[in-house]
């Protein structure tokens, strides 16, 4: 078992169509930096292009990931995936089955809320009702680096509801009556994405209920006022395609396109300027076609060693990608680990919030199959998962991380389900993963598996601080061994 965070990345196949011109804001929305000094002359020393692209490389993997899901999500309305656009929520008030296709690693328990953030013109306020206090539900802030910059929930803010402003960077505005809270932004993008927790099936009613609460304003809007002038048009590039982002220097003209929207922070003046030798300058095109093929070589090449660091560090992990997430002051300008976070699963919590262990192999460190194997999760008596929340755990199949169509309709089993599940003779509990229905009593605790390969992930929201120490550790999968007697048929 391994402990990864999960995607919340789209996945998006779109083709690398004029990337020069898709690259170029429109000259109105050519902005200044504040903070930083012109752009020095460009470098030709094609082993400093290699380094700085390396730098730049890494800096920028998560900027494009998070683009690429803002642009799906809010920009692209042909996008079968489109939510609406910029500073306008999406509730989606049902549980996800496998026919969602979008996410990566979706969870059922949970129904999401989606929203793009511009903040650009003016603050916006995310308005929140009151609700049960047993309730968890989260709306997780995500600036364009991917730092969780700040949280609104049931472990920051409580459960009595309240207003929220979400102010960019460059706002100074006076705070209206009525604000629960003044939260900043460092960039004048932002994802957020609200969980509501879902006691069972006949509870949605009631998360629909809460949703229709949430509310997402603009600041002019809350004080209904009329609105400031719009900000600058912006030609918003189509996000490049996996392949591209890892070995094309258009990777380098969609940084700089998204880096106008991200003020440059006092702790990274030097090395933006050293990204500008190699002509990524905020907001401004970056003429791939007129590169010398000797300055493409040596951006390629320092791509292949920011991945190669990258997946260094990941394999790394030794069980510890919860440290991959979370505030800029947390990862402590740790380019490696936020790139590292993205391609492990962008969009994941900070662990204070939640731990998402992933079970790719059984005990034995042998891959999950259940074509071949059946298998057993354990917790011992007075041994749940130690949760202010709750807990869960979600099947499903590889490699495609999608849940995992099954006779019952049932993709995770979660606490919630504790009263309806059977108890061993001394009290724990034994789950039953496994592709063909156990039968008998054992029915009530199986987690239907594909006839395949597949991962099994869970999920501990609000984490208690026995988890965040460690001092307490999640069971393993255990593989039953085959003089077991076989599975029944389903009755």
């Amino acid at each position: 078992m391994r402990l990864l965070h999960l995607a919340l990345g789209v996945a998006i196949g779109a083709a690398v169509v004029a990337i020069l011109a898709a690259c170029r804001p429109t000259p109105s929305a050519q902005p200044t930096t504040p903070g930083l000094p012109p752009p020095g002359p460009p470098t030709d020393d094609q082993q400093e292009v290699r380094a700085i692209a390396r730098e730049a490389y890494v800096y920028g993997v998560p900027m494009l990931a998070e683009y690429q899901t803002m642009h799906t999500f809010s920009v692209d309305t042909g996008n079968p995936q489109y939510k609406g656009p910029f500073n306008t929520l999406l509730n989606i008030a049902r549980v996800f089955t496998p026919a969602d296709t979008a996410f990566v690693t979706p969870n059922s328990d949970t129904p999401y809320s989606f929203a793009g953030l511009d903040l650009r013109a003016e603050p916006v306020v995310i308005s929140v009702p009151k609700m049960e206090p047993t309730r968890y539900f989260v709306l997780q802030l995500m600036d364009l680096y991917t730092y969780n910059f700040d949280y609104i929930g049931s472990r920051t803010t409580g459960n009595n509801g309240g207003r929220y402003l979400i102010a960019g960077p460059d706002w100074r505005g006076a705070v209206p009556d009525g604000i629960t809270q003044v939260i900043r932004a460092e960039t004048e993008l932002v994802s957020m994405v609200g969980r509501t927790q879902l006691f069972n099936p006949d509870d949605l009613d009631n998360v629909k209920q809460i949703q229709a609460g949430y509310r997402v304003q603009p600041l002019s809007a809350f004080l209904g006022n009329p609105p400031p002038p719009a900000p600058a048009a912006v030609h918003w590039p189509q996000p490049l395609t996996p392949e591209a982002t890892r070995s094309s220097p258009a990777f380098f003209a969609q940084l700089a396109f998204l880096l106008q929207f991200a003020p440059v922070h006092p702790s990274e003046v030097a090395l933006r300027e050293r990204f500008a030798r190699i002509g990524i300058v905020p907001g401004k095109p970056l003429d791939v076609a007129a590169l010398s093929a000797t300055t493409v070589q040596a951006m390629q090449q320092g791509m292949a060693d920011g991945q190669r660091e990258i997946d260094q560090r990941r394999a790394a992990l030794a069980g510890h990608s919860d440290t991959l997430f979370g505030t800029r002051e947390f990862l402590k300008n740790d380019y490696v680990a936020r790139a590292t976070g993205t391609q492990v699963g962008i969009g994941a919590n900070s662990r204070d919030e939640a731990m998402y262990p992933i079970y790719e192999t059984d005990a034995d460190g042998a891959p999950l199959d259940g074509a071949t194997q059946r298998y057993t999760l354990r917790f011992g008596k007075d041994a749940l998962p130690p949760v202010n929340a709750f807990w869960s755990l979600t099947m499903y199949g590889l490699p495609d991380q999608l849940l995992v169509a099954n006779p019952i309709d049932r993709y995770l089993i979660n606490a919630a389900m504790l009263p309806q599940l059977t108890k061993d003779a001394d009290g724990g509990i034994t789950l039953y993963i496994q592709h063909a229905p156990p039968g008998g009593d054992k029915q009530r605790n199986w987690l239907p598996a594909p006839a395949g390969p597949f991962m099994a992930a869970m999920r501990y929201y609000w984490p208690r601080q026995a988890l965040l120490d460690g001092q307490w550790t999640s069971p393993q999968i255990e593989r039953v061994p085959s003089s077991a007697p076989a599975a029944e048929a389903m009755p």
